[in-house]
């Protein structure tokens, strides 16, 4: 059975099927046809134990652990644990974080997970920034001329993937990518001179906004360009509103600052504020803090605080010592 080249899953002419097509002569499915040409997007759901199970099938091939700088999921960890295999971890979508501290990065995921890690490069994948360095890190750790590429939904495995084709091959192959979550389905491979690359689904963070919004919204949220932090310096109770799917509440005096997408609606009052749409969580936080909402952003706290945030029904959040 074929497959579609640009998110893996079989290609069918079953219109009840995923990967529904009019022909099976045909290379794409006609979910990925119509995201490439008409920027539509048909929701897909799968359970993450399918896409583990992927995961703990790889052999002892090099994989690459595709990770965005700007949205680290909360499930990290559980992803690590089905890596038992040598890794290299690639930080990506650099160009969009307003700081130069790559060394900062690369120091915090040493010092907050367990992995086993034989090298980590930063890179764009928009900007080609370290393309070079990342390909011939693959060459060099190469071990069975198979390699994959795993991580979260949306973290850019099919970007880095396509940037690698289009920069070190003459092949005019390439792998559907959008913003929208889920668009890999299954395992693709990619031949990349005398290496295989295997483009793998991404795991879903079932707590992030990106799940939760429409496609309208959601272009709004996942930033395209280098990001404007917005300081804000409180000195009264303040609530800060985010279109209407996000509200912190500053109780007391502190420096706050937001690291979102600037397309996104940003309203500050000076008095209380309902969001009866949205639920109330109270947080502490301690001094040089990041308050981690997956899928829209962080927030960086100054000084030890507590604050009233409201999230959309099912989101989650964390904080984390600052990366920034």
């Amino acid at each position: 059975m074929s497959k579609c080249i640009g998110c893996g899953v079989e290609l069918s002419i079953d219109k009840n099927n995923i990967g529904y097509t009019t022909c099976l002569d045909n290379k794409l499915c006609e979910r990925c046809f119509r995201i490439r040409n008409y920027n539509e997007y048909k929701t897909v759901t799968k359970d993450n134990d399918e896409y583990y199970k992927i995961l703990d099938g790889i052999d002892n091939s090099l994989t690459l652990l595709i990770i965005d700088l700007f949205d680290i999921p909360s499930n990290l960890k559980t992803i690590i644990k089905h890596l038992n295999n040598q890794v290299i971890l690639v930080l990506t979508k650099f160009d969009l974080i307003p700081t130069d501290y790559e060394e900062k990065f690369i120091g915090y995921f040493k010092d907050n997970y367990s992995l086993n890690i034989i090298d980590t490069i930063i890179i764009s994948s928009k900007k080609n920034y370290h393309i070079d360095q990342l390909y011939d890190m693959i060459k060099k750790y190469n071990n069975t001329n198979k390699v994959y590429l795993v991580g979260p939904t949306n973290a850019g495995k099919s970007s880095i993937i396509n940037k690698l084709i289009y920069n070190y091959s003459d092949s005019d192959t390439t792998i559907t990518t959008s913003n929208l979550p889920s668009t890999t389905l299954n395992t693709i491979e990619i031949k990349l001179n005398d290496i295989t690359l295997i483009d793998t689904p991404g795991i879903i963070s079932f707590d992030s906004l990106i799940n939760y919004v429409d496609s309208k919204l959601l272009k709004k949220i996942i930033p395209n360009n280098k990001i404007k932090p917005i300081s804000y310096q409180i000195k009264t109770k303040q609530f800060i509103k985010i279109e209407d799917i996000f509200g912190i509440e500053c109780i007391n005096n502190n420096n706050i600052v937001l690291y979102i997408s600037n397309s996104l609606s940003i309203n500050r009052y000076y008095k209380d504020i309902r969001m009866d749409n949205l639920v109330k969580h109270h947080i502490n936080v301690d001094d040089d803090s990041d308050i981690v909402i997956p899928g829209l952003g962080f927030i960086h706290v100054l000084n030890s605080d507590e604050f009233n945030i409201y999230l959309l029904n099912d989101i989650g959040y964390y904080i984390r010592k600052s990366i920034v």
